[in-house]
């Protein structure tokens, strides 16, 4: 009787389907982005609703991430999959041996560009993670703000940006909540913002391999009109960090912000801010000049080489890969993510989908210094923060930029 019972057991295992099967598989996802636990967290809910799989959405605070990360996969301990840093940072992971070669994932190479997948293919032409979100910078604005100045027209220069600046201010208002106590999105959010509509995306090897001089006339001109933004910052702009910046203009304390797109679902929110009638446009160029943006590749997926689940985590960045994983990517990701595939989504926020339109028409680049220069990322940080306090001029910023590139070539 045992004996047949343990049988009829047998039999009723291997008649289960693999959906049931796959329900007994948890993955782990780790992430930098703690701000979005809610939202992937739903997006990985609706995922184990198609596959059965449960994936356990695991973030570090953003500071922690790459050196947490490194640590947890030196020791065996990484998560199933995690979010991949693009070019060189995500790149260092692939060369250490912990990511899943992505080629022969269905997708990967059908479904995204050549662009597209160039932020997460190594050296040796191995796709290192798929392509999941990029983000723009962008500025945004108070639309009360503005029609209590008189501004009636967004500006289509950059002197025209500034006149806008001294517009608000004469009108008594904090024309820019920007500050630079977070030591990243005054270079991040601001400069790199900037300079697609200097330098276009086929001129940045010049400058990276030396042939183009980093204080040459362009960049001088690019730090000169940076410092033109300096006496429209707010008071005490030494001390104001990011999330500052961003509850100033969502209060209405400061009429514009120069930040991410990531930026613009909590803005957005009129849970957060019921008053902020929020708009936004993209950088001005300077006259005569093509306009650009920085739309920059930001999040991969990456599976991990070690994981105990490796069917479970290719199925999953097969998914991410597919149409279908985009769009639902897309109405669930938090507002101003914005998917990398070919193949297209649409947005169910009129918002979310205007934001992702600047990009049309205009010389995309990803921020500058990311694919090949991330040895400048401090000194540019502190240039510009100089720059801000009046420790130095545009010229001798670039003259201090160029000279240690110089030097990094050199090596």
């Amino acid at each position: 009787m045992k004996k047949l019972m343990a049988i009829l057991l047998a039999a009723l295992i291997l008649a289960l389907p693999m959906t049931a099967m796959a329900e007994q598989v948890t993955l782990t996802m780790g992430s930098w982005r703690t701000d979005d636990a809610d939202q992937v967290s739903a997006l990985l809910a609706k995922y184990e609703e198609i596959s059965g799989v449960k994936i356990e959405f695991t973030p570090t605070t953003s500071t922690q991430y790459n050196a947490t990360l490194r640590l947890q996969l030196d020791n065996g301990t990484g998560p199933d999959l995690f979010y991949s840093r693009s070019y060189a940072t995500g790149e260092e992971l692939y060369n250490a041996g912990f990511n899943i070669v992505c080629n022969d994932i269905p997708g990967v190479m059908e479904n995204f560009s050549d662009s597209a997948r160039d932020p997460w293919t190594a050296e040796d032409g191995n796709v290192f993670a798929v392509p999941f979100a990029a983000v723009s910078q962008v500025i945004y604005y108070n639309k009360t703000i503005f029609a209590e100045a008189g501004i009636t027209e967004l500006p289509t220069t950059w002197d025209e940006f500034i006149g806008v600046c001294q517009t608000l201010k004469d009108a008594g208002y904090t024309p820019l909540a920007n500050g630079i106590a977070s030591n990243w999105d005054i270079l991040e959010c601001v400069l790199l913002g900037m300079i697609p509509n200097y330098i276009p995306f086929e001129e940045r090897a010049a400058y990276e391999t030396g042939e183009k001089k980093l204080n040459d006339e362009t960049w001088v001109q690019i730090y000169t009109d940076f410092a033109k933004l300096v006496p429209y910052l707010p008071e005490g702009f030494e001390s104001v960090d990011n999330d500052n910046a961003n509850i100033m203009l969502g209060l209405g304390r400061a009429a514009m912000l120069i930040d991410g797109s990531w930026s613009c679902g909590t803005l957005n929110n009129k849970e957060e801010y019921p008053d902020l009638d929020l708009g936004f446009f993209a950088f001005p160029a300077p006259e005569g000049n093509a306009a650009g943006i920085c739309l920059h590749p930001d999040m991969g997926i990456a599976g991990n080489a070690a994981t105990a689940h490796p069917d479970e985590v290719k199925a999953f960045l097969e998914w991410l890969a597919s149409a279908e994983g985009a769009q639902i990517t897309a109405d669930y990701l938090p507002g101003g993510f914005l998917p990398m595939i070919s193949t297209g989504v649409t947005f169910q926020d009129d918002t979310i989908a205007a934001l992702n339109d600047l990009n049309e028409g205009k010389n995309a680049d990803a921020r500058f210094i990311w694919a090949n220069m991330m040895d400048l990322y401090t000194p540019m940080v502190e240039q510009l923060n100089a720059i801000c306090r009046g420790e130095t001029t545009p010229e001798e910023a670039a003259d201090a930029i160029n000279a240690l590139w110089e030097e990094a070539l050199a090596a």
